[in-house]
C-alpha cells in the first residue's frame, strides 16, 4: 500500500510550527509497512488543497490529510473533502454528543459555530476526537482510502493510535502478509562502524530489510520481515536481532522506543544501588534525564551542578591543587568531582562530566568538544575522554547520553574502551 500525506496550514509554510504531525504519521505508516510516496504541505488554501487532493488519489492507494478541520474562517478542509467527493454534510448524532461533553466539562457554554464541527460528509465514517471537538474522517471510494484528522498533534496522534493504526493493520493483515518490526537501540558507535561490524548483511538478513536510522545520540536499527504467517515472522525477527546481537550486542541498551535513562534505572533499582551526579558543562541535563522517569527517586539521590571552580572545591572537595595543575576540564577532575558526589551524597555511584562545550573556552590543547566523564562505584573509580563535535547543544545532550551509557556498560560488565 502505498501513502500520500498533505499537511494543511499557512502557519506551516511560513516556519511558525514546525510540521511534526507528518513524521508521527510517516514513521507510523512505515511500521505496518505502508509505503510513503510523498508529504506535502499546503496552504489553507481551497484551490491549492484540491490539486493536492487529485495528486493524491491518482498516485497512491491512501491520502491521509491533516489540519484545517477548525471552526474559523481559514478551515477549509471539510469544505474542501465536500467538493472533492462530490457528497454534502450531514449532522451525526454520536460527534454532537462528544462535543458537547467537551464543552460541559470545560464549564463552556456550546456555540453554534462549535456545534457545526458536527456535520461531516454524508460518505465518511467519522473518527472520534478524544481531546478536541473536530472528528476526523476515514473514507473508502473505488478502492481507496482517504482520511482526514485534525492538524493539532495530540488530537491527531490519538485518532492514529486508538482507531486509525489498528484499523489499517487489520486490513493489511487480512492481505494474506504477516509483517513484524522491532528497533534495536544502540549508542557509542557510528554509523559507519555499526555496519562494518555487521558486516554482510545478506547473510544476516535472509530476504528481511535493515534501516540505519541515526541521531545525535546513537543509532537506530530498524528490522523489518514479512513471512507468511504471524508465528514465521516472529521467529525470523528474533533470528536476526540475536545475530546482530552477536556482532555488535555491547552497544546495544535497548529495543522499539526504550530511552537508555528507562534501561539504567532499570538496572539501578534491580541492583537496589542509588546515584548521584556531579555536573558542570552540562548544566544538570544528566539529572533532568535521569528524573524523567517516573518512580526515579527509587535510585536517584541527588544532582549538584558545580560550573565555577569553587563550587567544585567547595560541595565536592575537588583539590585546588589538581585544578591548578591538570585544569577543571581533565580525566583528574572528572574522577574527583565522581568520588566527591558519591562520598557527600552516600549513594552507591557518582558520575560526573566536565568539558568544554563551545563555542568560546577552547585552547590548541583543549578543543571546543572535548569531554571527560569520571565514575566512580565501591569497588572503582574510572574515566573516559570524548571528543563531541562544534554545537554546544548537541555536545551536551552527547554528553549526557555518553555518562548515562557509561553507567549502564559499568552495571553489566561491559568494557569502557569498547
Amino acid at each position: 500500500m502505498n501513502a500520500y500525506i498533505i499537511s494543511i496550514g499557512d502557519e506551516l509554510l511560513i516556519g511558525q510550527t514546525t510540521n511534526t504531525n507528518a513524521v508521527f504519521i510517516g514513521e507510523k505508516l512505515s511500521e505496518i509497512n505502508i509505503n510513503i510516496i510523498k508529504i506535502v504541505t499546503v496552504a489553507d488554501d481551497e484551490s491549492s488543497i484540491m490539486d493536492e487532493f487529485k495528486l493524491g488519489i491518482e498516485k497512491s492507494d491512501l491520502v491521509m490529510v491533516t489540519g484545517g478541520l477548525g471552526p474559523t474562517h481559514d478551515d477549509v478542509t471539510r469544505t474542501c473533502v465536500v467538493k472533492f467527493f462530490d457528497t454534502e454534510l450531514v449532522e451525526n448524532e454520536e460527534v454532537l454528543e462528544n462535543i458537547k461533553m467537551l464543552f460541559s466539562k470545560r464549564n463552556r457554554e456550546l456555540t453554534e459555530v462549535n456545534r457545526a464541527q458536527a456535520l461531516v460528509p454524508i460518505i465518511s465514517e467519522p473518527i472520534k476526537n478524544t481531546h478536541g471537538t473536530a472528528p476526523g474522517m476515514w473514507i473508502e471510494k473505488n478502492n481507496k482510502l482517504f482520511i482526514v484528522m485534525p492538524g493539532v498533534p495530540y488530537e491527531m496522534k490519538a485518532m492514529m493510535n486508538n482507531f486509525i493504526l489498528p484499523k489499517l493493520s487489520e486490513m493489511l493483515k487480512e492481505s494474506g502478509i504477516a509483517i513484524k518490526r522491532s528497533i534495536l537501540q544502540t549508542t557509542g558507535i557510528a554509523e559507519s562502524t555499526l555496519s562494518e561490524r555487521l558486516g554482510d548483511l545478506d547473510k544476516i538478513l535472509d530476504g528481511a530489510k535493515l534501516a540505519f536510522l541515526p541521531s545525535i545520540v546513537g543509532v537506530k536499527l530498524r528490522i523489518t520481515v514479512e513471512a507468511e504467517d504471524e508465528e514465521k515472522a516472529k521467529n525470523k525477527l528474533v533470528e536476526i536481532e540475536q545475530k546482530i546481537r552477536t556482532k555488535v550486542g555491547r552497544f546495544i541498551y535497548g529495543t522499539d522506543e526504550e530511552t537508555l535513562e528507562e534501561v539504567v534505572g532499570r538496572l539501578l533499582i534491580e541492583r537496589d544501588m542509588k546515584i548521584s551526579t556531579a555536573e558542570s558543562c552540562t548544566g544538570g541535563l544528566i539529572a533532568s534525564t535521569l528524573t524523567n522517569i517516573s518512580g526515579s527517586s527509587a535510585y536517584f539521590e541527588r544532582g549538584i551542578v558545580c560550573y565555577s571552580n569553587a563550587s567544585k572545591v567547595e560541595i565536592l572537595r575537588v583539590d585546588e591543587d589538581t585544578i591548578a595543575e591538570h585544569g577543571a576540564v581533565s580525566m583528574e577532575v572528572a574522577m574527583q568531582m565522581a568520588d566527591g558526589v558519591k562520598s557527600t551524597s552516600g549513594s552507591d555511584i557518582g558520575i560526573a562530566v566536565t568539558g568544554i562545550m563551545g563555542p568560546t573556552g577552547a585552547s590548541t590543547d583543549k578543543p571546543v568538544g572535548l569531554v571527560y566523564i569520571g565514575y566512580c562505584d565501591e569497588k572503582v573509580c574510572t574515566g573516559k575522554k570524548f571528543i563531541f563535535g562544534n554545537e554546544r547543544l548537541l555536545n551536551k545532550q552527547r554528553t549526557m547520553q555518553a555518562a548515562l551509557n557509561m553507567v549502564r556498560k559499568q552495571l553489566l560488565g561491559i568494557s569502557l574502551d569498547e
